[in-house]
């Protein structure tokens, strides 16, 4: 009978180990794969190397065109996540090819994403049920953000993943999606430059996309962020409130201006930068230029979102 309690024993700790998950995810980057339907969906996760206990998670999507692996040295969140112990997951859009011309399915843009309906909404609620078991974090502080069309994603997923979202920072890209009505108020800091000459701050059709004739109407941004406005309580017009100043290298003066909607249920910012063109401020300087137009430094993007996520929990 002395054995009887050295046997429970292993089996508890058997029934343990079983129920533990499967893919504890160590510090560094990691490259996951989903089987979601008959479709196959990708991202990259970048854990800290001292993680907090339950971690917020930031997730980080690439503009129309590009893949998580490029965007994610771009905007160089990481090197923040890594001194605040929070993880950022970039997923991987859908496109004709693997790792190239991949877009998201904003709501009204962009690419073969819209076109084929993909169902990129599901996907992220598939992306955050497989993470979670992989690594715990915190659900209550799950936020969004994005470049361009990845911005668009992330204000479609306020609007209609508003149960697993706590706040955004969209980035150069407006909203797009066609039925607005969010089930609940979720903080929103835009971020975006009037001199933005692929994703007009004014609104118009952009340019095209490069080696193609494809275009992209955009809407005004002031427009769009009003209507978020009104769905968190605000009052009816921003006040401006801290001004920053930048000068490149080549004498090009920047500036960028925070206004703050007043009396708001959730919070709603908007940095008005003028001078820098359809970029990531405080990403890597002058990427893609011909592309992109001009890089910043008068704001950091990364440490500005990362302020205001900080302040809002779902």
């Amino acid at each position: 009978m002395r054995g009887a309690p050295a046997r429970e024993t292993c089996a508890l700790l058997a029934a343990l180990l079983a129920a533990a998950p499967a893919l504890a995810l160590a510090p560094g980057d990691h490259e996951i794969e989903l089987r979601i339907g008959i479709l196959e969906r990708r991202y990259l996760v970048h854990v800290p190397p001292r993680p907090v206990a339950q971690p917020a998670l930031v997730l980080n999507f690439h503009g129309g065109g590009g893949n998580a692996r490029d965007h994610k040295k771009y905007v160089q969140m990481d090197a923040l996540a890594d001194r605040e112990g929070f993880l950022v997951a970039y997923p991987f859009g859908v496109g004709p090819m693997r790792d190239r011309l991949l877009t998201w399915n904003g709501g009204g843009c962009c690419g073969m994403a819209a076109a084929t309906l993909s169902d990129d909404v599901r996907f992220v609620r598939e992306l955050l049920d497989d993470l979670a078991r992989r690594i715990p974090y915190d659900p209550a502080r799950v936020y969004a953000t994005g470049l361009s069309n990845g911005a668009m994603m992330s204000y479609r997923l306020a609007a209609e993943l508003s149960e697993r979202i706590a706040a955004i920072a969209p980035v150069a890209g407006s909203m797009v999606v066609l039925l607005f009505n969010p089930a609940r108020p979720v903080p929103v800091m835009h971020i975006h430059s009037v001199d933005d000459e692929r994703a007009l701050y004014a609104g118009g059709l952009g340019p095209p996309f490069p080696f193609t004739d494809t275009r992209v109407l955009h809407p005004p941004v002031e427009q769009r962020l009003a209507e978020w406005a009104r769905a968190n309580g605000c009052g009816p017009a921003p006040k401006a409130g801290e001004r920053r100043e930048w000068t490149s290298a080549g004498g090009a003066a920047h500036t960028a201006t925070l206004y703050a909607y007043p009396d708001c249920r959730a919070e709603t910012l908007l940095w008005k930068l003028t001078g820098a063109g359809h970029v990531w401020p405080g990403g890597v300087l002058d990427y893609l230029p011909r592309l992109l137009g001009a890089g910043t430094r008068v704001i950091d993007a990364n440490a500005e979102m990362w302020r205001f996520f900080q302040r809002h929990r779902r």
